[in-house]
């Protein structure tokens, strides 16, 4: 279990979900974050199956998070699978790199999967692998170091293929042994790492360097 520091910001914490799924995904995470005394959030992005272009699910997080959070108040952002994808738009293209602290995300297909050549999708073609909006993403991920990056993944993942797109050269990177995509999101080791991650110390003005890998 994480162990709070009284000197550590303790930021409410956007839960984005991935394809297919709602915010109710995430019920077995926020009892366990609620539990620790974080506050968490979720939202239901539309279309959640893919027909839509990320970017406009992107847009609905900063709505979200403008309606919900105080242009004051700093949060934490976690995104699942596509989730992820979701999150990292809204950091580095609409402005969320102003209001974020921490971000983490669980299996995210960072260098895109092949799974997503099983689709003609809109959403789901900007997974594949070295697609424009991948790319365009990849191309200045290191302005990721303004927050407290964390990746946190499965090798035994079959809906990341390969599971190693869920790695990326920024932040911290975490291993864990859960075997299937679905269970990131309620697995023990998975929930353990998650809070983790929400207890480092915020980045300065300065910058903190990027930690190291780690496996759970």
């Amino acid at each position: 279990m994480a162990v709070m520091n009284p000197s550590t910001p303790r930021n409410p914490i956007l839960l984005l979900h991935g394809i297919w799924d709602t915010g109710a995904i995430f019920r077995p995470m926020t009892r366990y974050l609620n539990n620790l005394g974080w506050e968490t959030h979720d939202l239901n992005l539309t279309p959640n199956n893919g027909d839509g272009c990320l970017k406009s699910l992107a847009q609905q997080v900063a709505e979200y998070a403008d309606r919900v959070f105080t242009p004051e108040t700093p949060f934490d952002l976690l995104g699942f699978s596509m989730g992820g994808i979701v999150g990292r738009y809204y950091l580095q293209r609409l402005g969320g790199l102003d209001r974020v602290q921490r971000f983490i995300s669980l299996s995210s297909p960072h260098g895109g999967t092949w799974v997503a050549y099983g689709s003609l999708r809109q959403g789901c073609m900007q997974m594949r692998p070295q697609h424009p909006f991948l790319r365009d993403l990849n191309q200045d991920i290191a302005t990721l170091d303004r927050v407290n990056f964390t990746s946190i993944w499965t090798p035994l993942d079959a809906m990341i293929l390969p599971a190693s797109s869920s790695q990326v050269p920024v932040g911290r990177d975490v291993k864990v042994w859960v075997p299937l995509h679905r269970d990131m999101v309620s697995h023990p080791q998975s929930l353990k790492a998650v809070a983790n991650a929400l207890v480092e110390p915020v980045k300065t003005e300065t910058g903190l360097q990027p930690l190291s890998g780690s496996s759970i």
